[in-house]
């Protein structure tokens, strides 16, 4: 399995599911499963239940997620705020750090109106304040840290393509055969 983890707005659905196509693999979101589970959005659960709610489904996702799933994983921004979901998704999967700086968070998502994290009034010091705390933990979490900067999807598909192979040439023994180029 391979997870991605990252600022909300770095491109961990999007470059997800191009990743898991690539692969060959499937694709999963833990948003969209756990909105399945709730029945309504996130937003509104987060809303009538308050953040620790949210975190505990949150959680018991990311776990089973982990355990069962095959393929590629989009976390939600805050995923790694849980030690337990570090953990999970550092032991059980080869995790990838989409890393974004606030300001091109802020250049992608500024217009948009969905994303309950910029409807405050200062959406760029917001997420400043979130990569302060969080960066470390997506580095704990990390196997990969993958700057996201300008790079188009596909590019930075090939980067995190680059980063497993090597990570796989790495940890094969000496004298072991590659795997086969179709894989």
């Amino acid at each position: 399995m391979i997870a991605l983890v990252g600022l909300p707005g770095s491109g961990k659905s999007t470059i997800g599911r191009q990743l898991a196509r690539r692969l060959g693999e499937a694709f999963v979101d833990s948003d969209h499963v756990i909105e399945k589970q709730l029945g309504c959005s996130i937003r509104e659960y987060f809303e009538r239940e308050g953040e620790e709610r949210f975190r505990d489904v949150e959680e018991t996702v990311i776990d089973d997620l982990t355990r069962n799933h095959e393929g590629v994983l989009a976390t939600g921004g805050g995923a790694v705020l849980r030690e337990a979901n570090r953990v999970h998704l550092r032991t059980r999967a080869q995790v990838v750090y989409l890393r974004s700086s606030p300001e091109e968070v802020f250049r992608r998502l500024r217009h948009d109106v969905n994303r309950p994290l910029l409807q405050v009034k200062d959406p760029l010091g917001r997420l400043r304040d979130l990569y302060s705390v969080r960066d470390p933990l997506y580095r704990e979490a990390a196997h990969f840290v993958i700057e996201t900067g300008r790079p188009s999807v596909s590019t930075l598909v090939n980067m995190i393509m680059m980063q497993l192979e090597l990570a796989d040439m790495a940890t094969r023994a000496p004298g072991s055969p590659a795997p086969s180029p179709d894989v």
